[in-house]
Parts: C-alpha cells; structure tokens; sequence
C-alpha cells in the first residue's frame, strides 16, 4: 500500500489547497448556527470526496491493474486527459487573473451562504467537492491509481479514506480552530478568508498547472511501461 499512498497524497494535498470551500466553510461558520452548519459543511464535503473515489473503485476494480501489476493503459489514458484538462484551465484562469488582488471578488452565490438551510449546506459542500473543476479531476486520478495497484478490496477502501482525509484538511483545520477557540476565532479566520479571496485565482492557476504536468507525467509513463 505504501507505494499507492506514495502515488495519491500528493494529490490529495492538492485538493485541500481549495481556496473557494475554505472560503465557503469560513462564512457558514460565521452563521448564527455555524457549529451545527460547519459540521454538516465538512460532512457533505467528505461524502462527495468519498463517493467520487468509490465510484472510481468500482468502475476500475481489480481490472485496473495490467500485466506484471503496472497500471492498465486505460489509467494511463485517464491521466493523460486529465492532465491535458488541468493545464488548459491554468492557462485560462492565469491569463483572466485580477491585476490587482485587492479587485479580486468573490462568486455572487457566496453572498448567500449565511442563509442556507443546512441541506443547501451539504448540497454546497458536495457540489465544491465532487464537482470542482480541481478536485473532481485529482480525486479521479487518485482513485484510479488506487483501483489500478491490484491491492485487496479492503486496502483499497483504506487508502481511499486515507487520501479523503488528508484531502479535507483543508477544511478541517478551520472546522477544529472554530469547535475550539469558539468567538476567539472569527478574527483568525476572518484573516484566512481574506487571504484565500484575494489570491484565489492565482493559487488555483498554480495548482492546476503542477497537478496538470504530474498527470501529464503520470500518464506519459504508464502508456510508455
């Protein structure tokens, strides 16, 4: 398992360097019911992770894994497109990138957080998740590293949650400083969320391009092993 673990906590620490859900969770704890909201946020989030990767699981199955235990040419195919995808949309949100980070603004929808009934809040966090033009490629990639190792059902299951929980620090490091310090926090997260907003852009255009040549890489050597 060490090798896949190897493979995927890379990936897994670009997903929680998310700029945007850390803003989301930052604002739903700043709600009247931010303890109650904040843990339905995290959970939601960990279920999308989770039932991405275990999606994945089962379309690879032992399947995945080719001759000699090397990944199957599909996985390498799978990164390679990935790969592909992440660096195109680097270039796109480097080029669009505020000039002046104190311009930079917020999606419209944030403005709204604080009135989510705490289902809309799951739903969001699945959403940011699951369906994030980030995550949703990384937490793939992982997951087809997994399910290509040739590992045993139960070490699989293992390394997923592994990879789902170091990929949700992101979020449960303001989750734990909030359940802890109570009121004391809001300045310190209040810093957080600032940052996060003003260098969202750059930070996701730099994510995506690292995590698009270590597909690309990724892919390029499996196809060619």
């Amino acid at each position: 398992m060490g090798q896949v673990l190897g493979d995927v906590l890379g990936l897994a620490a670009g997903v929680a360097v998310s700029p945007l859900p850390v803003i989301a969770i930052i604002i739903v704890l700043a709600t009247p019911r931010g303890r109650v909201n904040g843990l339905v946020f995290a959970t939601g989030w960990v279920v999308g992770l989770s039932a991405l990767g275990a999606v994945m699981l089962v379309i690879g199955g032992k399947g995945g894994a080719g001759a000699h235990g090397q990944p199957a040419d599909w996985v390498g195919a799978l990164k390679l497109a990935l790969g592909v995808a992440l660096l195109l949309l680097a270039l796109r949100l480097w080029r669009h990138r505020p000039a002046d980070v104190t311009q930079a603004q917020l999606p419209q929808w944030m403005a709204t957080i604080d009135r989510f009934t705490p289902v809309k809040t799951f739903l969001l966090a699945l959403v940011l998740s699951a369906g994030n033009l980030k995550n949703a490629p990384l937490t793939i990639a992982a997951a087809a590293s997994i399910s290509s190792s040739g590992l045993p059902v139960g070490e699989q299951i293992g390394a997923l949650a592994i990879f789902v929980l170091v990929a949700s620090l992101g979020l449960l490091i303001p989750l734990g400083v909030f359940l802890v310090m109570g009121e004391r926090a809001k300045n310190t997260l209040g810093n957080w969320k600032e940052w996060a907003a003003r260098h969202n852009t750059a930070v996701m255009a730099v994510l995506f391009f690292v995590f698009g040549l270590k597909l690309l890489g990724d892919g390029i050597d499996v196809l060619n092993s």
